[in-house]
């Protein structure tokens, strides 16, 4: 029970650095990030996520699919073995584990405090948080590496990948040396996204946790 909620939380921590950023100054590398975070406004994905330690060995992976609308609205449906929905729906963030039976909420901003948290999601400025570093053309690939500010945050730097102005790739590395690789299949921009996506009735029967309560 412990590796499942241990998987979980690193879920969340991941997507805590992954889902806030706001364009930084124009420069050849961050052309690609400038249009796909200037101009797309909505979009969804097929997405695969992979852990590898610090020896590049795999430690866990997963797959599901990915919502966002700017600003602010996000989910990440996570498919089975450990089945999880993350919901941002612009107040709280909903984390439901479909195996544990169990449902915790917060307010969205409480649930990332002064992490990137909403990185995809369209929120912040990227240059409060990091230092943003073009790092060129590699393969197929133009890529920008994101160097955190904050010494003291679980991530040493978030790496993101286009290709042709498209989301393709993201490589997060932890303090422990351990990697998040995220990829992105058939991405689609700017297409009409049901705001029924972004809303959570937590299913009956279901133990709630509910951070709100006290704010």
């Amino acid at each position: 029970m412990k590796s499942i909620l241990d998987r979980r939380l690193l879920r969340w921590a991941v997507l805590s650095c992954i889902l806030t950023l706001s364009p930084a100054n124009a420069s050849p590398g961050l052309d690609a990030m400038n249009f796909f975070f200037h101009e797309v406004n909505t979009f969804e994905a097929r997405f695969g996520q992979i852990f590898l330690d610090e020896s590049f060995n795999e430690l866990d992976s997963s797959q599901g699919r990915v919502w966002v609308s700017r600003p602010g609205m996000f989910r990440w449906d996570y498919q089975a073995p450990d089945a999880q929905e993350i919901v941002g729906d612009g107040v709280n963030v909903w984390i439901y584990d479909v195996d544990l039976e169990q449902v915790s909420v917060q307010p969205q901003g409480e649930a990332i405090g002064k992490s990137p948290a909403f990185l995809l999601a369209g929120i912040g400025n990227v240059e409060d948080n990091y230092r943003v570093v073009d790092i060129g053309t590699q393969g197929r690939f133009d890529w920008i590496n994101l160097i955190p500010r904050d010494e003291q945050g679980d991530f040493r730097e978030v790496r993101i990948g286009f290709e042709d102005n498209r989301l393709r790739l993201m490589e997060l590395l932890d303090t422990l040396g351990q990697r998040t690789r995220i990829s992105f299949v058939d991405l689609k921009e700017n297409t009409d996204i049901s705001p029924r996506v972004f809303e959570f009735m937590p299913p009956e029967g279901i133990d709630v946790i509910d951070y709100t309560e006290n704010l």
